[in-house]
């Protein structure tokens, strides 16, 4: 019995706390949590604002006593002044069981700024409706936001003031980045206008579908393209030379998100360096036609002075009758004819070249010029059975004009001439007409007409010594670029039509002053 009075009590002993101890040990509890803390806590009573408590890390975190904050409102408090700045700010806290800043400035002992987050929460405490503050240091998080909003400010700046085409695009070949150069060069406005895009949706055509299909290729199989020079046109046609380089753009898992891209508009050294292309091949082509040309000089000075001297020699024979000697003699007034049209020819495109060539403008009638050559040529041209004919469309009120009647004598004859060199058969016919601003010449002729690719050519200097066809080695090659020289001088230019085999009409234009008097 005295074993089972014993286990009973025992049982007793053992009974749960009482509602005061659990309290007690609650409070105990929350007071160890309140001074552990690493959060700020400040404990306002909510129907007057008047602190009642402050934790240890919020003194050490502010560097005020606690004495500071103790009995005093919570508007009172010099370094909460920025969180809550009046009454009404208090009755924000009081009206709702949940308030949060995020972001929120304060004031330490020793003049420092921090920034906090501010979560208040209304709760019952002994019967007393309280408000707990719970203020977290983000100070140095907002350093950290920072200064990565700086560095990316930074690099913004940095890229959008570079003169290269700086852009980013993602997985799927969107650009999702474009600096100002770049924007300018694809011929946008603002970066909102391309962003999101392909290169097939920004440009038209074949550019659209090349510049996808690199993206393509760097994104999927991680091959750069680097210094590539290709040709380019904006959303507004204007080309350009750009030199393009794509890098594979890696997250940190080395996997590939989307490519970097730089290119830069290179136009003005591509432009250098096909004008020094072209300057190489002028002058080479110069240089081939200058030894052609000499060569030429060489047969054709060289032709008409063996005729002169061979048969100045033969004329010594005593024994020669008269009809002998006048053959001989006008084979030599031939050669002399020739020789000596090359060396004007020389002369004149000498004196073009340097500049000392002038126009002398005179009256003179058209119509008796054009008879001229005319009674001139015709001799030549019956001999090669060639039909002659002249039309002068010009009344006789425009016949009389005032311009260099040589310049316009010498462009005639070398046309005219040039028809009888490579005309055998068939006819020529020359003429003029009056046209709205001038007067336009033409000389037309049955012959072996002049390939297309040579047409431009045929006009410049010695170009007539590098045609393959056995007439062009009779003469100087200097009459058209001559005539294009003096055309230019009269304020006109010289042109021709023309179809291999078909002859060819050579036209040239000048300007003039007509007097309009009657003969």
């Amino acid at each position: 019995m005295a074993n089972s009075t014993t286990n009973q009590n025992s049982g007793k002993r053992k009974s749960t706390p009482s509602a005061k101890e659990a309290l007690i040990t609650s409070e105990i509890r929350y007071r160890r949590l309140f001074e552990s803390a690493k959060d700020g806590i400040l404990i306002l009573d909510a129907e007057t604002g008047m602190i009642v408590d402050v934790n240890p890390f919020l003194i050490e975190l502010l560097g005020y006593s606690k004495e500071s904050f103790i009995e005093k409102t919570i508007w009172e408090i010099g370094f909460l002044k920025d969180i809550i700045d009046n009454k009404e700010k208090f009755l924000e806290l009081q009206q709702k069981k949940y308030v949060r800043y995020e972001d929120l400035p304060l004031e330490t002992a020793d003049g420092r700024r921090i920034h906090v987050e501010f979560v208040s929460n209304v709760y019952l405490s002994d019967s007393q409706k309280v408000i707990q503050c719970n203020i977290r240091d983000i100070t140095e998080r907002k350093l950290s936001e920072a200064t990565i909003i700086n560095g990316k400010n930074m690099l913004r700046t940095l890229i959008d003031n570079l003169p290269a085409m700086i852009y980013i695009k993602d997985i799927e070949c969107r650009k999702v980045i474009a600096n100002i150069t770049d924007i300018k060069n694809i011929g946008y406005q603002n970066e909102e206008e391309i962003l999101g895009k392909t290169d097939i949706e920004l440009f038209p055509g074949d550019i659209g579908q090349r510049g996808y299909a690199d993206d393509q290729k760097v994104i999927n199989l991680g091959i750069a393209i680097n210094n590539r020079v290709e040709d380019f046109y904006n959303s507004e046609g204007k080309r350009s030379w750009i030199s393009t380089t794509k890098i594979p753009l890696r997250n940190n898992e080395g996997e590939i998100t989307g490519l970097v891209g730089i290119g830069y508009d290179i136009t003005e050294s591509k432009k250098i360096e096909e004008e020094l292309t072209y300057a190489k091949e002028k002058a080479e082509e110069s240089d081939r036609l200058k030894s052609a040309f000499l060569a030429n000089m060489s047969h054709e000075i060289r032709t008409p002075m063996n005729g002169i001297l061979g048969f100045t020699n033969l004329l010594q024979d005593p024994e020669l009758t008269g009809e002998e000697q006048q053959e001989y003699i006008g084979i030599i007034q031939k050669s002399g004819d020739r020789m000596l049209n090359t060396v004007n020819d020389i002369i004149n495109i000498s004196k073009i070249e340097a500049g000392q060539t002038t126009v002398f403008v005179s009256e003179f009638n058209i119509d008796e010029q054009l008879k001229t050559i005319y009674s001139f040529f015709k001799p030549e041209t019956d001999k090669k059975g060639i039909q002659f004919i002249l039309k002068n469309s010009l009344t006789e009120q425009d016949d009389v004009i005032e311009s260099d009647k040589e310049k316009l004598d010498s462009i005639l004859t070398n046309l005219v001439k040039n028809a009888i060199k490579f005309c055998d058969k068939g006819k020529i016919e020359f003429g003029c007409f009056k046209k709205e601003r001038g007067l336009q010449f033409y000389v037309k002729d049955s012959g072996i007409g002049i390939p297309l690719n040579r047409q431009q050519a045929i006009f410049e200097r010695f170009i007539q010594a590098d045609i393959d066809d056995k007439n062009a080695l009779q003469g100087s090659g200097l009459g058209l670029a001559i005539a294009k020289a003096y055309t230019k001088m009269l304020g006109g230019k010289i042109w021709v039509e023309s179809a291999e085999g078909q002859g060819s009409t050579f036209f040239f234009n000048i300007a003039y002053k007509s007097n309009k008097v009657h003969r």
